[in-house]
């Protein structure tokens, strides 16, 4: 029995976790919940010891002073809790750490003991992967579940991935085994221009969170960020013209699959969000920034190399339901992690192919990427499963 000192008993509380490493494609998941922590200043309840979960070889320990005193942070995941005031009250148990280097079960297992203990109704992963989707669209986010009711209520798919799956993919399948309701969210980050940060991934899964948990989430400077991102890009690509002819393929193949979605039923939905988020007190930003995406640019420097970026490997880890409009047919492995080295790639496009580099379960590797049919799989998914 888990004994929390200190924790007030919360009202209606959902747990949303992110995982750094192969799960969090330009860190797009683990910065959503930073976000969520620093705005509305979480308080930090407890720990799991890193010496059971992680290879410190492979995510190293750092050295820091503190008013010249010598100090150890050591990688690590921790639970904080926030109190989200307003009509209808709520409390989130956010959860923030690094894909663990072992032990995988026993790490899901003390999460969920703490879940049990605080409550929780709900559990919410997020993860980004990497994707044949252009930065000149809105994000794509796809919510997966392995739970077929809940698959139904939410409006979310069904997962049928198979195939490697990481941290997220576990996580939610133990859930689902401990009868806890579970739900990732996956964001597609467009896979040559990888490296982290991509703010507008990181309101796109806000977004999309906000939408499922019914709580309006301030968003701060990252409207701003988002459009200053989509701008560096657009400059980038511009000065070179195999990645903008590329780009603008990644666009026609985009909104040709989109075009059927164009129905009044779609459309009415994104009224009513764009409704919702244009009412007084939708966050700093002011009404109507929390648009998902937004039609605004933002950018991201991919780089120095500008060689025509290649796609990414198909079938990699798990692709997410929804994503699948973006791919363009063959896939490249995904690019080895930082450190190793590279191809012609543009350098924003760094990642590990789960197949031919290190265990799923090694933090080094970058986010998955898009590939396999959407919905097509049987696990939650890993960094680049659609959260399956």
């Amino acid at each position: 029995m888990i004994e929390l000192e200190g924790v007030p008993e919360l009202i209606d509380p959902v747990m949303v976790a992110a995982f750094e490493g192969w799960n969090d494609a330009g860190d797009a998941a683990s910065t959503a919940v930073a976000h969520l922590d620093r705005e509305w200043k979480g308080e930090v309840f407890a720990a799991l010891d890193a010496e059971d979960y992680y290879d410190f070889q492979v995510n190293r320990p750092t050295v820091f002073l503190e008013n010249g005193v010598r100090k150890i942070t050591w990688p690590t995941t921790r639970l904080s809790v926030v109190r989200v005031g307003g009509e209808k009250p709520r409390d989130l148990v956010l959860v923030r750490g690094i894909e663990p280097s072992m032990r995988w079960r026993s790490f899901c297992n003390e999460l969920l003991a703490f879940a049990h203990e605080l409550g929780v109704e709900m559990v919410v992963i997020l993860g980004a992967l990497l994707g044949d989707t252009p930065h000149t669209r809105p994000v794509p986010v796809s919510g997966v579940t392995s739970d077929p009711d809940l698959a139904r209520t939410m409006d979310l798919e069904e997962t049928r991935y198979e195939g490697p799956t990481g941290i997220v993919g576990i996580l939610q399948e133990a859930c689902t085994h401990a009868g806890v309701p579970a739900v990732s969210l996956w964001a597609a980050v467009p896979h040559y221009v990888s490296q982290p940060p991509n703010p507008k991934a990181t309101l796109a899964l806000l977004n999309r969170l906000e939408d499922l948990i019914g709580l309006r989430i301030p968003l701060g400077e990252l409207p701003e960020d988002a459009r200053a991102w989509q701008v560096g890009v657009d400059q980038l690509a511009a000065e070179d013209s195999e990645v903008a002819e590329y780009v603008q393929t990644l666009e026609e193949a985009r909104d040709t699959a989109e075009l059927p979605e164009a129905s009044g039923e779609a459309i009415a939905r994104e009224f009513e969000r764009y409704l919702r988020r244009r009412e007084p007190g939708t966050g700093p930003g002011g009404p109507g920034v929390a648009m998902e995406g937004g039609d605004t640019p933002f950018l991201r420097d991919p780089g120095s190399g500008r060689t025509r970026p290649p796609k990414p490997e198909q079938p990699g880890p798990e692709a997410v339901p929804g994503a699948e409009s973006e791919t363009t047919g063959d896939a490249e492995e995904p690019e080895a992690p930082e450190g190793t080295e590279g191809t012609d790639a543009p350098e924003g496009a760094a990642d590990e192919s789960p197949g031919t580099g290190p265990e799923p379960g090694a933090e080094t590797e970058p986010g998955p990427r898009a590939g396999t049919e959407p919905g097509a799989d049987t696990e939650p998914g890993a960094d680049g499963e659609s959260g399956k």
